[in-house]
């Protein structure tokens, strides 16, 4: 029989433990040794707790020597992953050149290796060493990012001071060209759902004005062309919207950056502030555009033109009301500049196969040629598999 003893401070420590404690391996460790607190035979803490003698003394002892940070040590044996000795090739293959599918890294990691790895043991592996599937994104191939920083800490973000102060109207404005057509989105399903595609190629065309703040649209629709004249009423509307000066924030698009514009805002005392080329991630109405097609456009079938126009302007006028959460979480003046390494790593020359030129087995060197930019930033599945589905949306 050991003999312990207990302060009030451990009592309560334990209590809290074998109640609140995740881990149910640590809750019954506890409740083991709370059992002792109160004299409860060994035998009867066996019972209780549904273990050993052997399982109960050596819970005790844990808490005699170590105390309540003892009990809540797990040192699980876990099996050791043959692909453990094959790590840092693992890792620098991932790195290097991401795979499409687990199946063409299986069969390139056999090349590099001489072992061969299975589709499940790899994907559990990658998924332990912190591995996703992830979609790629994209990143503007002439865009100056020192001049990006440039513009957005010397040009825009002092005119965002401004705005948040009440001392200008700061607004994006772009132009989004919405054509009736099928937008496939992701769906929860039992299987795969198929989106009926129009016919024709109508679109439906919205220059808008997004003001900064208060997240509110001034839209100029039509279903031909967006032009310098649209851009002028778009001005008229923004001028008679609000008063005290007023900043556009907009690109090097002919029909914005041309005479008639440029004098027609200098007329009506607006400013004019174009991004730098190839910076529609400094232009906050483009998280808007893709936030619409999103809501209103992905998995939906709209069987004519005048439904989904109306789909789109309705949603425009009516955001404020039924999204304005949404919008202030999306739409906040935090901007994304992307680093000088990104773009390095977009300028490697196109190989057609990955190689190995030589391995070094004492030091375990592996040096391997990088896939070309085109295939690290555009991981498009084209090969995907049809999916049997009975299912079409309406």
């Amino acid at each position: 029989m050991l003999n312990m003893s207990f302060t009030s401070e451990d009592i309560n420590n334990l209590k809290d433990l074998s109640k609140y404690h995740p881990h149910p391996a640590i809750r019954q460790r506890a409740l083991i040794v709370l059992l002792k607190c109160f004299d409860t035979a060994h035998n009867l803490i066996e019972k209780i707790a549904d273990v050993s003698e052997n399982t109960v003394r050596k819970y005790l002892m844990l808490f005699q020597q170590g105390g309540i940070k003892a009990l809540e040590i797990l040192n699980f044996r876990k099996g050791k992953s043959k692909l453990e000795s094959f790590t840092d090739i693992i890792v620098r293959y991932f790195t290097d050149t991401p795979p499409h599918t687990m199946a063409q890294a299986c069969a390139e990691l056999e090349k590099l290796t001489g072992a061969q790895i299975t589709k499940k043991a790899l994907r559990q592996y990658a998924k332990m060493l912190g591995l996703k599937y992830r979609k790629t994104g994209t990143i503007p191939a002439k865009a100056d990012t020192t001049v990006q920083e440039e513009f957005l800490n010397n040009e825009l973000q002092p005119r965002l001071d401004e705005a948040k102060q009440g001392k200008r109207t700061v607004f994006f404005v772009d132009a989004a060209h919405f054509v009736l057509g099928a937008f496939l989105g992701f769906l929860w399903s039992f299987t795969r759902v198929f989106v009926r595609s129009p016919s024709g190629r109508q679109r439906f065309n919205v220059l808008g004005a997004l003001n900064a703040i208060t997240k509110e649209l001034i839209t100029v629709t039509n279903n031909a062309y967006i032009t310098s004249i649209q851009v002028c009423e778009l001005l008229d509307k923004i001028s008679k919207s609000v008063t005290g000066p007023i900043t556009i924030i907009l690109d090097n698009a002919r029909y914005q950056r041309c005479h008639l514009v440029m004098n027609h805002a200098k007329e009506l005392g607006i400013e004019l502030l174009f991004l730098p080329s190839y910076s529609p991630n400094l232009n906050l109405i483009e998280r808007l555009w893709k936030m619409i097609k999103k809501e209103c456009l992905n998995s939906r079938y709209y069987e004519n033109f005048a439904l989904f126009s109306s789909t789109i302007k309705n949603f425009m006028e009516t955001m404020n009301q039924t999204h304005q959460a949404q919008l202030n979480s999306l739409l906040t003046l935090n901007f994304q500049l992307y680093a000088e390494k990104q773009y390095k790593s977009s300028s490697i020359k196109n190989t057609d196969a990955l190689q190995t030129i030589k391995t070094d087995k004492n030091r375990d060197i592996l040096n391997i040629n990088h896939f070309s930019a085109k295939k690290q930033l555009n991981h498009i599945i084209n090969d995907s598999t049809v999916v049997n589905a009975s299912t079409i949306v309406p």
